[in-house]
């Protein structure tokens, strides 16, 4: 009983930061949903193929189900970091579509297997793992992933919130923002005599 009720809350929960992660892309230019944001070259699309590749793998391979698209390859130099930008060649549809048909393989994984399910991450030092294991590492991972998200569409046109109805409203105007980061900026200096 306890299990049933443990998978079906973790795959609640990663299915709500999924859409979250899809939400950081909504409105935003095709400029600004791929441009590198930090200087690794983090940025939203990015993370949105990032999170496609490896929940394909990690609920594909790790449990004998392979995804039947080509993955980018974590151990061969030339390919470990194509999955986290776009090219000018992939449209975000595309890659949209894809992490999409990645739920549905991963989803179809976990309504399969068993919670306590073995699996075999070859990449991992530890590599014998259950189902378990891996719903809370990809939960971990989106959860991650989502967070940066977060900052970097704050960041791009100051939406915030975990899906388009929310990130649209304004609750909060400019003048609010400032002031909020005024009375931060003031508390850290007193902290920090040496900043004053």
């Amino acid at each position: 009983m306890i299990d049933d009720f443990a998978k079906a809350y973790l795959h609640d929960y990663l299915q709500h930061i999924r859409e979250a992660m899809l939400a950081k892309v909504d409105g935003l230019s095709e400029y600004d949903a791929r441009r590198p944001l930090t200087t690794t070259g983090t940025n939203l699309l990015g993370l949105i193929k990032h999170l496609a590749t490896w929940e394909a793998r990690y609920f594909g391979e790790v449990f004998d189900r392979p995804f039947p698209e080509p993955l980018p390859r974590w151990d061969v130099e030339a390919e470990r970091l194509a999955d986290m930008w776009a090219t000018e060649h992939e449209s975000r549809s595309n890659i949209i579509d894809r992490y999409r048909r990645v739920w549905e393989h991963s989803d179809a994984t976990i309504k399969a297997l068993a919670i306590d399910a073995p699996g075999n991450v070859a990449w991992w030092p530890r590599s014998e793992v259950k189902l378990f294991d891996i719903l809370v590492h990809m939960l971990a991972e989106t959860s991650r992933h989502a967070g940066h998200a977060d900052i970097l569409r704050e960041g791009l046109d100051g939406a915030v919130g975990t899906d388009a109805e929310s990130m649209a409203e304004q609750r909060h105007d400019a003048a609010f923002w400032a002031d909020q980061c005024a009375k931060i900026e003031q508390a850290a200096r007193a902290a920090d005599p040496a900043n004053a």
